[in-house]
């Protein structure tokens, strides 16, 4: 029997202000539910992309009193959704920050929050250069929620680079892998579509991943295309470029089962010593 579930990914273009992008949020989650969704998720950094550390701490808030988790919570119960932010910088206290998801429910109350844990410490070509690490702290604990029939694990950007969290959300049940992001343009270019894909392919899911997408008031850059992706590893949706807006697919959850017993890898999995070099 089909057990479908209408999707969106929403696609936006944060700015240094929280309430432009609080607007934006508004605006595009109403159009997902207008499209059917009742699962409507957006990109890391929702609330607001700003790199110059001071001023972003400057501007955050903690989050009984974060505008976008109280626009979230009630835009989720006004029209009757899930709504998942993909993140926004949350202040911790003692200039501490954390990169932090959220899961509202149709009730408008919050089921569940993710502080990301792999933090973005790279240096890529021409001179691009971050470090998370300098300004969010790092969370401890990966976490799935279910979701009426879905179970749902979070993760959040980076963290698709490590292939252990999901895999311990998949073997813990979950149905919906999830992956919001705020890619860089050039690491998007060369990786976003396979690593995402392989994501879902390697653990029979689905994988749902809004994009943050073009040039932010900041100076950074980056890569949109929003994807919704089969368990087979099927791109289903895509949001073709890096302008903001929605794609939804209807989705049925009983395709995670047919992967899974076509391709029985998670029960399959062996335990193994590594032997070192000879």
């Amino acid at each position: 029997m089909a057990r479908p579930l209408t999707c969106a990914a929403v696609q936006m273009r944060s700015t240094t202000d929280i309430a432009v992008n609080r607007d934006d949020l508004e605006r595009l989650v109403r159009e997902a539910a207008g499209r059917g969704a009742t699962y409507v998720q957006t990109p890391e950094m929702t609330g607001l992309i700003q790199k110059n550390r001071p001023t972003l701490l400057e501007e955050i808030s903690p989050e009984a009193e974060d505008p976008i988790a109280a626009t979230a919570s009630s835009l989720a119960k006004d029209l009757g959704i899930w709504l998942h932010v993909g993140s926004t910088p949350i202040a911790l206290g003692d200039g501490k920050v954390a990169n932090r998801a959220f899961l509202f429910a149709p009730d408008g109350g919050k089921r569940v929050s993710y502080d990301k844990i792999h933090m973005f410490d790279v240096d890529l070509d021409n001179g691009e250069s971050w470090r998370e690490s300098a300004v969010y702290q790092p969370g401890d604990s990966a976490v799935t929620v279910q979701m009426d029939d879905a179970l749902v694990g979070l993760a959040i950007c980076y963290d698709v680079r490590f292939p252990d969290i999901f895999r311990q959300q998949a073997l813990a049940g979950a149905d919906i892998l999830t992956s919001p992001a705020a890619f860089t343009r050039q690491t998007g270019e060369a990786h976003w579509h396979v690593l995402l894909r392989a994501r879902a392919i390697e653990n029979g899911a689905f994988m749902i991943a809004a994009a943050q997408g073009g040039t932010h008031e900041d100076t950074r850059e980056t890569y949109g295309h929003s994807l919704i992706i089969d368990p087979w590893g099927r791109i289903i949706a895509e949001k073709d470029d890096d302008e903001p807006g929605v794609i939804t697919a209807e989705i049925d959850l009983d395709a995670v089962l047919e992967a899974r017993q076509k391709i029985p890898n998670l029960k399959n999995i062996r335990q193994f010593n590594l032997v070192g070099p000879q």
